[in-house]
């Protein structure tokens, strides 16, 4: 199974975030839209508008934990790390993107295609994939 035949089934919403915008901003857009992790953009000049990282539930609570009540105010840039993005491509297998994801201990990944960023594909998502193909429940058609 690919990640391209997950994605096909989700609906194909990006919810992101720049770099220098606060905790409580990245808090109020995944509440907003019910999600657990955001994709990290940054405007680079020479190259446009480019994933750099992902900003998770867990961030959220490592700056309060780090600065309390003041986390609200901390930007997200201080929290993401973007030595290198761990993301994966529509043609990667889940098998692989299972590997990436035990290997760096994440839960989300962007998918990026041609240099693009086309979706994100979860923990979740591939686990109801696999109990969907275990349970012989009929696959949409590609």
């Amino acid at each position: 199974m690919l990640v391209g035949d997950i994605l096909r089934k989700k609906t194909p919403r990006v919810v992101t975030v720049r770099m220098n915008e606060t905790v409580g901003i990245a808090a109020k857009l995944m509440r907003a839209n019910n999600i657990s992790a955001l994709v990290v953009k940054d405007v680079v000049r020479s190259e446009g508008n480019t994933a750099v990282g992902m900003f998770t539930e867990r961030d959220v609570v490592r700056a309060v934990a780090e600065h309390g009540a003041n986390a609200i105010n901390v930007k997200v840039s201080q929290l993401v790390s973007v030595q290198q993005l761990v993301s994966c491509t529509s043609s990667d297998t889940i098998e692989h993107v299972r590997h990436l994801m035990n290997r760096h201990h994440i839960r989300h990944l962007p998918v990026i295609d041609d240099y693009s960023l086309v979706s994100v594909i979860s923990m979740r998502d591939i686990a109801a994939a696999v109990d969907e193909a275990l349970n012989g429940t009929p696959q949409a058609a590609a």
